[in-house]
Parts: C-alpha cells; structure tokens; sequence
C-alpha cells in the first residue's frame, strides 16, 4: 500500500465538473476535475487518476505534521477500484427500449397463457425495465357454483410466468406490425372479450389503428417499437421482480388491478449490475434513515403526505436554504414571500382552475368569498410585476422564492418524501425581454451548476422539449424560444436529448436530472418559457420607443422541491452528510462528570462561530458514545478528560480518518469554521499543501 493512495483516500477531494461535450450519449457524459467549492465527501474508494494526483504531496504533508500524518496513514485502508461505465438508458440506447416493450408483450402473452381468465390493461416501459397491469375477474367454481375472488399473484406465481416467457422467447415468434381501421380493433376487441383494451382504444385519438402480434398467438394495441422477433430477448437479462396493486386509470373507484413490476436489460451483466444497485438503494432507503437519523416524520395523525421536519432535519434544511439564497442573491434574485392562499378566481386567470383542477384542494369560504389555497407559487409573482409600470430598462426582472405549495395526491400514489401533499418549491421567475432570453436561460444554467455541485450532484441528462400539439402562442414566439434554448446549451457546450413535442402547453423546457452516487438518474431541474401567463395577466412593460410590449417569464426551479431534493439527497450520500450540511458537526465526549462544564464551554464556543455541536450526557462507557456517535454519522467526535481539560485541549476523532491526536480547542474549531465555510471535508489540519516544485539540477 502506497503512501499516495493512503493520502488520496484521506485528503484529496476529486471533483468532478458540471460539463460534457457535444455529440456524446447523455448516459456517458464527459466529466473531469476541476477547482471547486463542492461539498462532495471525501471516500474510502480512489481511483486510480487520483492517485497520482496526490504523490505530489506526499513529502510536504508528512514535513508540514508527521505527527498528524502518521496518525492518518496508521487508520485508513485504501481499495483501488476501476470506474465502471454507466448503465445504458431508454433515452441514449434505442435497442434497450425494445427490448424492454417487447419483454411486456411477452410477459402479458405469457401471464394469460399460464392464467387464461386475466385480463390485459397496459404494460408500459419505466426507467429500470417495465410493467404490466392485469385485472383477475371472479369466477365460478364449476363444481359448487360459488363464486370464486379473483386470484392473488404470489412471488411463486411470477416464477411459473418467467419460465413461460422463457419458452415465448425461445421460439423466436416474429414480432409483427399491422394497421387497421379503429372498427376493425374495435371488432377484434369484442371477439376474445377484452373490456379494458376497448377502453385504451376509444382513448386514442390518431389513425390508423397500430397492432403489434406475437407471431399468431397473441396481439396487443401498440404504438411501437419493438424488436424483429421473441428470440432477440435476452433470456437471463430479464427478471420479474414484484406484484404491487393500482387502480385502473388511477381512479379508486374503478377496478383494483395488479401490476407485476420488471426489469430488462441488454446482456446478464447488466442485470447483475442493476440488481447490485437495487441492493445498495434498499439500504439507503430515506424512509428507513429519516427515521433512525431522526430527521423527519409523516405523521399519519395529521394527515397522509404532510412533512414533519425533525431538529436535525431542519438544520440541514437551514443551511440548504441559506446556500440557495446566497447563491441566488449573488446572481441578481430578489427574494419574495407570498402568501399560502388567495381567491379563486386568481387561479381561474392562471388557468390552474381549468387545466389543474384535479391536482388542487377543495375551495374553502371566506366571508362569502370562495379562496383556494395555492398549488402555484407563479400567479402571486405575475401579480408583484403587474403592481408597477415596467420599463424596458428595469428587465431583466429575476425573483426567487422558497414557497411552500399544496396538491391533491391520491394517498396510494404518497411515498415518503419523494411523492407529498405539501412541499416547498424553491421557486424563480424573470420576466426579460425577448433579445435577453438567451442569456438569462445560460445564466439560470449556470446558477443551476453552481447549486448542485455543492452537493456533490455533477452528472446529469438534460432534454429540450418541444411545442406539443396543443398549445398557446404564435409560431414565431416558439421558435425564438426553442432557439433561444438551443442556443444557451450550445454556447455552454452541454449536451442535450430533444423530446419532440413534450413540452408544456404554454412554452418550450429543459429538464435536467441528476446522477446520485450509486447511479440513478432523478428528474430534478427545470426551466421553462412562458407566453401563457404574461397574456393571462396582462403583463406589460414600455418598451424603447414608448409602445407596450409583453415580456418574456421563465419558470425554473433547480431543486424541484425541498423535501424531494432531501430525500434524494438522504439515500445518495446514505444519510453521511458532506461536513458542511451535517447536523452535528462535532459531538463533545466527557470521559467523566469532572469536565462536564468544560465541554459545555466549548460547545458555547462552537456555536458562536457557527459550528453545530452536541455534548454527550456521559452516560455510556467512553466506547458505547463513540459506537453511538459513528451510528448518528457524526464526522467529528472529540474525547475529552482530566488532562484535555487541564491543557485546553481536545483529543479528535474522525468518522472517516480515525483518531488525530489532541489539539488546541481555539485552533481546532477554526479548522472546524474553515471547513464548514468552504464545504470540504476535515481530515487534516492546516492549509492544503501545494505542489512542490522541483528542485533544479546542478
């Protein structure tokens, strides 16, 4: 084992850029090392670039404090592991999407054929591989005439259906594609008595009629695409994984359907490499860490989906609010609050009422007035613009709010943080003019980089997407704005996916996603244009030759919302927060009641200068507080006695490093404040060591 490794392990922090180059897949975006101030923790896990980057110190470092530095070679081990390429996605590799839409026909044909009296719904492809709903009737039984409820799937019965599909597969039916009239479906339909697929059909509303038939044997309703035949599908890359319930159309009032999850990828190793993903995710579960962290609740007393931020949770989310208003105010927001309900016929103007209805709480009456409490934080910033005569010389106008909205969600669609009623959205709008719009949109950007490179969030995807076939606003207007966002990922060199048509009704968007660290991507980031609202609202501004013209809004929101970003955050990092967002820092162990108020004088200490700190209540044997204390993931832990007392001195342990030896309290809390102020992690004493120069040759 090699000095540098050990203090590449300990000390460097590889930081990896908010860049990529044009003309690569978005899965495998281009990533380097650059100078920054993210909060990214550092590992047990070096790569083998890092290694040599650190040699360099080697000898400067072990001058600078050899006490220290043996302390840290003599506590760490070091694995060189070599970076694994990522996992393809439906989005960069066409192939995996169809294999995995055909897997879902296949798996339908093979349910029904192990089950006959199943009925097909749909069975889309997801992120990690695909689903199918099914809809078991009751039956009679024949013998005793009773009714019989409709079967339970069982993790038995999900094996029966894989050897099924094993044998679809293996006799390499031709996947056949066909077009018929929406009478000729209609009539197929009736004939093998499928109610739901008749459903699906009056639902669509292009022509002609696409079917997708396996072989001779069985046919869905089907858009595309999908491989040339059954024996394409790699057998072993393709697991059925759960059995999960869903209402038709998401409606509880329509029939219970169960709905068998899977995954399909391109090759076994695949598989395996998704399956040890799945594993490491279930550990770091942020349901499961919020509670044994003790960072938040859903108290289900209060209602399903509402958020209880715990002490600890709420100083992380302390500091992640104070760093978004730093960040923002250094970039030109002004930072509003609006209020948390407003008449309803506010959000008639809006369009909500129209558009978004089913996604809003009941109305309540106030004194004979009908208000509804916000699921938008927009309309209250259209109304703060239109409160003053605009000129075209106060544009660019950009606010920012961290507003807390509410939405309708079914309670069978809550999950934990990631799917809530009430959540703060960490909102901006600018309202600029059109010749500004390519320039705000790059700024936005890389306001976006700056926020979540902090917390160590450095890979992504990004895609445009387009005007849908309904929508508002000229044809120009669309394509100024389509341009203007091309243009901004052009000139910052960002690479980019276009989804044709998905844009929202009222302009074009970029949506960006994040990669947490064991490789999953979550839809985080947006930013939109916006011709509806300003039109709605009558916004205005005079422009250089005295005529009224409407300005151009952007939406944007970078964490999308508080408590999704937290929990993405939480199962990332595994619940061992980055120093600076930990919610204690530094936890005082007294090895006796005897120096119990010196502990609380340099807790008072701490705290003064910001550091979030604990004193243990000694309770526990000096082993028990340590195990306890690594338990909660706290990075910094000092064991004090008698002789730290008596020498104004603490005696530091690292979460990560190991025991450090004593130091003066005064200059350890300034490392401490230094650390927390940079976001880096604290593994060593004292200024990072420069590269030496190399001594010149006589």
């Amino acid at each position: 084992m090699t000095a540098a490794a050990l203090v590449a392990a300990c000390y460097c922090r590889s930081a990896r850029a908010f860049v990529s180059s044009r003309g690569r897949s978005l899965a495998t975006a281009a990533t380097s090392t650059f100078p920054t101030s993210s909060g990214t923790p550092t590992t047990n896990l070096v790569r083998k670039t890092d290694l040599a980057a650190s040699s360099v110190r080697r000898a400067s470092m072990s001058r600078q404090s050899p006490r220290l530095y043996s302390a840290v070679v003599e506590s760490v081990e070091v694995e060189v592991v070599e970076e694994e390429e990522d996992l393809p996605t439906n989005d960069n590799d066409e192939d995996l999407l169809k294999i995995r839409h055909t897997s879902a026909h296949v798996m339908a044909m093979a349910v029904q054929q192990t089950f006959p009296e199943a009925q097909v719904t749909i069975g889309p492809w997801i992120d990690n591989g695909f689903y199918y709903d099914f809809y078991f009737p009751e039956t009679t039984d024949a013998e005793t005439g009773e009714t019989v409820p409709g079967r339970k799937l069982s993790d038995s019965d999900l094996k029966v259906v894989k050897k099924a599909m094993d044998k679809i597969i293996s006799k390499n039916y031709p996947i056949l594609r066909e077009e018929v009239t929406r009478e000729e479906a209609a009539r197929r339909i009736e004939e093998i008595g499928e109610p739901f697929k008749k459903e699906i059909l009056d639902s669509i509303k292009t022509e002609p009629i696409t079917i997708y038939s396996i072989g001779e044997e069985w046919w869905d309703l089907c858009a595309g695409p999908h491989v040339e035949s059954t024996g394409q599908l790699p057998k072993k890359a393709i697991a059925l994984q759960s059995v999960a319930g869903a209402y038709w159309r998401g409606d509880e009032k329509r029939e219970m359907l169960q709905r068998i999850y899977a995954t399909a990828w391109k090759d076994p190793k695949q598989l395996k490499r998704y399956k040890k993903m799945m594993e490491e995710a279930k550990k770091r579960d942020h349901r499961m860490l919020g509670k044994k962290l003790d960072l938040f609740s859903i108290q289900e007393d209060a209602g399903g989906g509402l958020v209880f931020w715990h002490p600890k949770g709420s100083r992380i989310r302390s500091k992640i609010e104070e760093f978004w208003k730093s960040a923002h105010i250094d970039e030109g927001y002004d930072l509003v609050y609006s209020p948390h309900i407003a008449n309803l016929d506010l959000w008639k103007t809006s369009g909500h009422y129209d558009f978004y209805r089913d996604g809003m709480f009941d109305q309540m009456d106030v004194e004979n007035e009908v208000y509804q409490i916000r699921p938008m934080n927009c309309p209250f910033h259209c109304l703060m613009y239109s409160d003053s005569i605009r000129s075209y010389r106060d544009l660019p106008i950009r606010w920012g709010e961290l507003g807390t909205v509410y939405r309708y969600e079914r309670s069978g669609t809550l999950h934990g943080l990631f799917r809530v009623r009430g959540f703060t959205q960490d909102d901006g709008h600018v309202f600029c003019l059109p010749d500004q719009l390519e320039d705000e949109i790059i700024d936005v950007l890389k306001l976006t980089k700056t926020i979540l490179s902090r917390f160590g969030f450095d890979k992504y995807e990004l895609m445009i997407s387009t005007r849908p076939e309904k929508s508002v606003g000229s044809d120009k207007i669309w394509e100024d704005s389509t341009a203007a966002l091309v243009g901004a990922l052009d000139r910052l060199g960002w690479e980019y996916g276009t989804d044709e048509g998905g844009g929202a009704f009222y302009g074009p968007k970029i949506d960006l996603k994040i990669k947490d660290a064991i490789g999953r991507t979550w839809q985080c980031s947006t930013l939109q244009c916006d011709f509806n609202l300003p039109e709605r609202f009558d916004l205005e501004y005079v422009s250089a030759e005295g005529k009224k013209e409407r300005p151009i809004m952007l939406h944007r929101a970078i964490f999308g919302s508080l408590e999704r970003f937290f929990g993405i955050l939480i199962e990332s990092c595994a619940g061992d927060f980055p120093f600076w967002l930990a919610p204690t820092q530094l936890k005082l162990l007294p090895v006796t009641d005897a120096v119990f108020d010196y502990c609380k004088d340099v807790a008072k200490q701490a705290t003064k200068l910001g550091i979030r700190v604990e004193v243990d209540r000694g309770s526990e044997r000096l082993a028990k507080q340590i195990r306890n204390a690594e338990k909660g993931r706290i990075p910094v832990m000092a064991v004090i006695g008698m002789k730290e007392m008596e020498e104004g001195t603490l005696a530091i342990r690292s979460r990560k490093v190991g025991d450090l030896g004593s130091f003066q309290v005064g200059d350890l809390l300034a490392e401490l404040k230094r650390c927390d102020d940079a976001a880096i992690e604290m593994t060593l004493m004292g200024d990072k060591p420069e590269k030496e120069e190399p001594e010149a040759s006589e």
